[in-house]
């Protein structure tokens, strides 16, 4: 068990589309504990350490509740800590470095909320509820949007009139933070050409040229991309008029984030279960969300002019091995050849057999950069 805190820790919340992962770093970076509240809302579980336990979370409030009475049981109480910091998704036009919550920034945040419904309601109900816990804590946003501004202007805009364009209407790219952690934490000379598959219920590609990005499958919004867990991935934008013709701008709003992508095809958006499942409607799901990996992966490979390196992070890029052969089957024309047996347990990086293409699974660590980016601007 860990002991109390130390002066100079940061506590790092990175709350997601159904989850919040969380971690307390000390003042040379190293985890002193962490944890996640899963599947939010709903009977999930609560893990902190080495121990879990089913939980049931009502919202995000909840389960940061209960996130802080774990963190205080093992003697993190948030006002003896030097900072908090959050991977905040979307900033909107102008938040894209890392940055001190002031009233302001929370303001811009939330204005940007509507850009990203899944996730930023979630980052701001993290920073209100330390704020209100420990008012005097200096707090911190990290955004997933700041990978990708070396995206060439060509890649970014949208060919829409000027007017709309100077509103803010462009491509962003999220997963950020992931990507970046990635190309920083390579342990060995980062590919020229890497194809970087964050797929988690959020799931999104990048293809990073020479450590930066150029390209990725996300937009304007996190919905755009691939077939995700609650997101539809692409769809015509006449086809978004046809659904809010019917169910008005709200309701269509609610359809694309929440009630889409895999929910939609199989009526679940864990891929787990999917995968373990014989039903039609799940495999089709499977399928689905292969071949919209393939299609845009190809997108990807394309903007670089070739392909090094695939890369694979994110809950299901890490744990679901079934879907990476799927995927790396699918870009067997590439030449890839790679050894299906090697994963997480006995591999931190999984490297393909007699290939000119390697590919790895990278652990994620969003919750480390998130750290280093709080501290480096205190």
């Amino acid at each position: 068990m860990a002991g109390p805190a130390e002066p100079g820790q940061i506590l790092v919340v990175n709350a997601g589309s159904s989850s919040i992962k969380f971690a307390v770093f000390d003042a040379g970076f190293q985890r002193h504990l962490s944890g996640m509240a899963a599947d939010i809302p709903g009977t999930g579980r609560l893990q902190i350490g080495g121990a879990e336990r089913p939980a049931r979370f009502d919202d995000y409030s909840s389960a940061l509740n209960m996130i802080f009475e774990l963190l205080a049981e093992r003697g993190v109480h948030l006002a003896n800590l030097r900072a908090a910091a959050h991977r905040v998704v979307h900033g909107g036009a102008s938040l894209s470095a890392p940055c001190a919550i002031t009233p302001a920034i929370r303001s811009e945040i939330a204005n940007a909320a509507a850009l990203a419904p899944l996730h930023n309601p979630a980052n701001l109900a993290a920073i209100d509820a330390i704020a209100a816990r420990a008012p005097d804590l200096p707090q911190f946003a990290s955004f997933d949007t700041g990978f990708h501004t070396t995206n060439s202007p060509e890649a970014r805009t949208y060919s829409l009139p000027s007017e709309w364009r100077n509103k803010g209407l462009q491509r962003y790219g999220f997963h950020g933070i992931s990507f970046s952690a990635l190309v920083d934490n390579h342990p060995m000379p980062l590919p020229a050409r890497l194809l970087a598959c964050h797929l988690g219920n959020g799931a999104s590609l990048c293809a990073i040229k020479n450590g930066l990005s150029c390209a990725t499958t996300m937009g304007f919004s996190p919905v755009s991309g691939l077939s995700m867990g609650s997101r539809t991935g692409d769809i015509d934008a006449m086809a978004v008029l046809a659904i809010a013709d019917e169910l008005g701008v709200e309701g269509t709003r609610k359809l694309l984030n929440h009630k889409s992508g895999l929910s939609a095809l199989a009526g679940s958006n864990n891929m787990r279960r999917l995968l373990a499942s014989d039903d039609t409607g799940a495999r089709f799901a499977v399928s689905h969300f292969i071949h919209w990996t393939v299609q845009h992966a190809g997108a990807m490979i394309a903007t670089m002019g070739g392909l090094d390196a695939v890369a694979f992070t994110g809950g299901i890029g890490e744990n679901a091995p079934e879907i990476r052969a799927g995927i790396l089957d699918g870009l067997g024309w590439l030449g890839i050849k790679y050894n299906t047996e090697l994963n997480l347990e006995n591999a931190r990086w999984l490297h393909s057999l007699d290939s000119a293409v390697q590919v790895y699974i990278v652990p994620a660590d969003e919750e480390l950069r998130i750290a280093q980016n709080a501290a480096a601007l205190m």
